[in-house]
């Protein structure tokens, strides 16, 4: 029986790991994907970070490259891996966790390879779990090709015609830009887009979020609790000039699908499309942990990742403690808690 079972070897997994080994503390990780950093490999293939990789490090073991660079998600795929390797993390990969049970005060994970114990369990399986979509995107016809943008790789996957992007966060504004060179594109926005400029007076934006500690700001101070309330901020300004241009048409919100033609808020005038692509997020999938005291109201009932279940603890929740909690260069403050919150039980 180990001590620490730690389910999720991305980079919320991999940082409460480098603090669990720095205490010598018997753990194993378990990871459903082929190898680490196949979270970010297997997102699509333009994907970069808007955050420098002087700011995209765990602990220990600083991110190679120019600093100022914004690194691709391949880079942030080799380098996680690298991670593990030089540190020499015990990682179980290609084992799919299936539930997580208890068993006279002992965690029982079982998973396609069989069943771990454990005294302790650290669910570090991260945000982006189930795709969410919209209920009626059922009612496009088959002509249409529709991809979640989690299934998205790169523009070979869609036909010839009129695109639409539905979700105007990051994903969809980087999605939309890159294909408004070769398709017809349209963004569907639920709210007016917020933008942010990459660079101030030729530094990164993160520099001066970290100098005044917007990532770290705890989400109940009333600096937290402003940044916790406003909306997604989109990065650059590429998307901006391309909707200026023409280049990309915006639209208000999608509220239903008739076969091809999608009609949107306020606007009666529908327009015909030949590929749709949801970048509407993700939601929680915790459906496998089949213990009924570790949820209220169908939902995890935890203080900043420390759930009222004795020995069960959360690293990687989006606001566990703050903005950062779950991202990359900020993941590793909440694990290092959550590591010596266990440790002190």
């Amino acid at each position: 029986m180990l001590d620490v079972i730690v389910i999720g070897g991305g980079q919320a997994g991999l940082a409460a790991a480098y603090y669990l080994k720095q205490k010598s503390v018997d753990f194993l990780i378990l990871d459903g994907h082929r190898e680490v950093g196949d979270s970010w490999r297997d997102r699509y293939d333009s994907l970069h970070l808007f955050t420098p990789r002087m700011y995209n490090s765990l602990p220990g073991v600083p991110f190679q490259g120019d600093p100022q660079g914004l690194p691709h998600k391949n880079e942030v795929a080799d380098y996680l891996k690298n991670f593990a390797s030089r540190l020499e993390l015990p990682i179980q990969s290609n084992t799919q966790v299936t539930s997580l049970t208890m068993n006279n005060g002992i965690f029982e994970v079982s998973t396609w390879e069989g069943t771990f114990r454990s005294k302790n369990v650290i669910v570090a399986t991260g945000p982006f779990q189930k795709p969410l979509v919209p209920s009626f995107h059922d009612k496009l016809g088959d002509a249409v090709i529709q991809l979640h943008s989690s299934e998205y790789r790169n523009k070979n996957q869609l036909k010839e015609g009129a695109v639409l992007v539905v979700g105007a966060g990051n994903s969809g504004a980087q999605i939309a830009s890159e294909l408004a060179d070769d398709f017809e594109v349209h963004l569907s926005a639920s709210s007016e887009i917020n933008y942010k400029p990459l660079h101030i007076f030729g530094k990164s934006i993160f520099w001066y979020f970290d100098k005044v500690g917007f990532l770290t700001a705890n989400r109940k101070s009333m600096l937290g609790k402003w940044l916790h309330a406003m909306p997604e901020q989109i990065y650059g300004k590429e998307l901006k000039l391309l909707i200026q241009q023409g280049r990309i048409k915006l639209h208000k919100r999608t509220e239903k699908i008739v076969d091809q033609k999608v009609y949107f808020q306020n606007d009666g005038s529908p327009i015909h499309i030949d590929n749709i692509i949801w970048a509407t997020g993700f939601r929680r999938d915790d459906h496998w942990i089949d213990i009924e005291a570790a949820f209220k109201d169908g939902y995890i009932d935890h203080i900043e990742g420390v759930s009222v279940v004795k020995g069960l603890y959360f690293v990687g929740l989006p606001w566990q403690t703050s903005r950062g909690s779950a991202l990359l260069g900020w993941v590793k403050y909440d694990a290092q808690r959550i590591v010596e919150h266990l440790l002190r039980e």
